[in-house]
């Protein structure tokens, strides 16, 4: 068995279908699928690729799933790209890195002081939303729902996706696809930043 295959399979995908939003025409498409490599693979031919990024989110580990966010990002970011967005991407990054509280609250600094307006935002709520407490330090513990750092990482995709140039948004989905089964695969999945 193959590390992308662990790495996938690990979800139940019967627990993720409810938060992956199928239309009826995407179910469809995926009827009888049991794993979710054979689901991705029926909604990518069936041409259902934001679905299919959506259920990638929330299939991925979420140390994964949250470098994934920070990969596509990155892909369509401007160069000008303000401090404050970049700073949300580093840190979630630097998340990844390290795991630990502080970096996970600093996240959550970040992504309130960029406004929460665009992918890199949503890398850094995917991070805070990865484990812990959404309380203040030192309060009773809320623990974030499970599907919290899948639906924050789906969410950087469909803007990262759209960012500037909409009409460019089926290649990118694709390349993202592609920068996620990397992941899986135990790679990087870097993307080389967009060209004009």
């Amino acid at each position: 068995m193959s590390q992308a295959v662990s790495k996938l399979s690990a979800s139940d995908l019967a627990s993720l279908i409810p938060h992956v939003g199928l239309s009826p025409a995407a179910s469809a498409a995926t009827n009888g699928s049991s794993q979710v490599e054979d689901m991705l693979a029926k909604l990518e031919q069936a041409g259902f690729l934001i679905e299919a990024t959506r259920l990638m989110a929330h299939a991925l580990p979420k140390r994964e799933a949250v470098w994934w966010s920070c990969m596509c990002a990155g892909h369509t970011a401007p160069p000008e790209l303000p401090e404050a967005d970049q700073m949300c991407r580093r840190g979630a990054e630097e998340w990844v890195r390290q795991q630990n509280e502080k970096a996970r609250y600093a996240c959550w600094e970040l992504a309130q002081a960029s406004g929460f307006g665009t992918p890199e935002a949503w890398t850094a709520m995917a991070a805070f939303w990865s484990g812990g407490s959404m309380s203040p330090e030192g309060q009773p513990v809320v623990p974030p729902q499970p599907h919290f750092t899948g639906n924050a990482a789906a969410g950087v995709i469909a803007l990262a996706a759209v960012r500037g140039n909409p009409a460019r948004r089926d290649a990118r989905l694709q390349r993202f696809l592609e920068s996620g089964r990397n992941i899986a695969a135990g790679g990087a999945g870097r993307l080389p930043p967009e060209t004009a």
